[in-house]
């Protein structure tokens, strides 16, 4: 019997990961009757069914849960092996795909970069090339799990299921207010106020979003109220703030610069702190976060940050 083939394995694996033939195949780049034909030609490669297949997707069955965790070994030796191969002979790594929501994006990444590019340089080796994308949480998560990226950063309040993670710091949320919204002379809002407040808020799916509805449900086991506007980009809700549109909750990385400026107030979460992780997340488990990835890692993990609002 031949050995099944890498391609089949990970059709294989982003089926049942995905639970869809369709997902696979979006997540691979090829149709659903390709993943289909791997699919089938697999099972009769090993005699037994390992897919239950039904309306609402795939699932696994008890051979196929044995095949999928060799399966996974498998393609986590052939990551290690592309990236060995790789770093012979002082050949750098191959390029590297980094993904980073907005906030890591904007004021974390360039500094660990440059820091990467200095040890790198300072050990004799010729520096990684390194493609950056920015998005927000949800999206680094999806294209980290497509295979799209080598590495994201996203700054969620919990780790995704089903990849290999590592938190690297910690973020203090803060309010933004403009100098004159009624607020602005306190010391601290509570997290009670803001939940019965319309805020500008991030997109569905931004980790800053995701990150003060979970602590309200959390603390006051309730869901705060529907943005009073929603939009993409943290520049234009520190926008909305300055013109009072209404109060936003940050990261104080975001606020920092136009605080000092005294173009927006920033002020702290009472009564306790609101804080998030900055997490690193790759395909596989730790032990495959290997080479210039575990690098970039480490030293992402040197600089954790959490600092109160000045």
């Amino acid at each position: 019997m031949r050995t099944p083939d890498i391609t089949e394995l990970r059709c294989f694996e982003a089926a049942l990961r995905t639970g869809s033939i369709s997902a696979a195949g979006r997540e691979l780049g090829v149709t659903q009757q390709a993943v289909s034909a791997r699919l089938r030609g697999l099972e009769r490669l090993i005699g037994v069914p390992l897919l239950e297949r039904s309306p609402a997707g795939v699932s696994p069955t008890p051979g196929g849960d044995a095949v999928l965790a060799w399966a996974r070994e498998v393609l986590a030796a052939a990551a290690r092996l592309d990236e060995g191969i790789s770093s012979l002979a002082g050949q750098p790594d191959r390029a590297l795909t980094v993904g980073a929501s907005q906030t890591v994006a904007a004021h974390l990444l360039p500094t660990w970069l440059l820091e990467l590019r200095r040890a790198q340089l300072a050990a004799g080796s010729a520096p990684s090339e390194i493609a950056l994308r920015t998005g927000n949480s949800t999206e680094i998560v999806a294209a980290v799990r497509a295979g799209e990226l080598d590495l994201g950063f996203i700054e969620s309040p919990a780790p995704p299921h089903g990849l290999g993670s590592a938190q690297v710091g910690r973020d203090r949320m803060v309010v933004a207010v403009a100098p004159d919204h009624e607020w602005s002379g306190r010391a601290s809002v509570p997290l009670a106020d803001l939940a019965r407040v319309q805020l500008v808020a991030r997109e569905v799916g931004s980790g800053t979003r995701a990150a003060f509805e979970a602590a309200v449900s959390e603390a006051l086991g309730i869901e705060p109220l529907a943005p009073a506007l929603t939009l993409a980009t943290e520049a234009a809700v520190r926008s909305a703030v300055a013109q009072c549109v209404a109060p936003a909750v940050l990261s104080e990385l975001t606020v920092r610069d136009d605080a000092q400026l005294g173009r927006i107030v920033a002020l702290p979460i009472g009564p306790e702190p609101l804080e998030r992780p900055f997490t690193a997340v790759w395909r596989g488990s730790r032990r495959d976060l290997t080479g210039v990835r575990r690098q970039l890692v480490a030293l992402a993990g040197r600089h954790r940050h959490t600092e109160a609002p000045g």
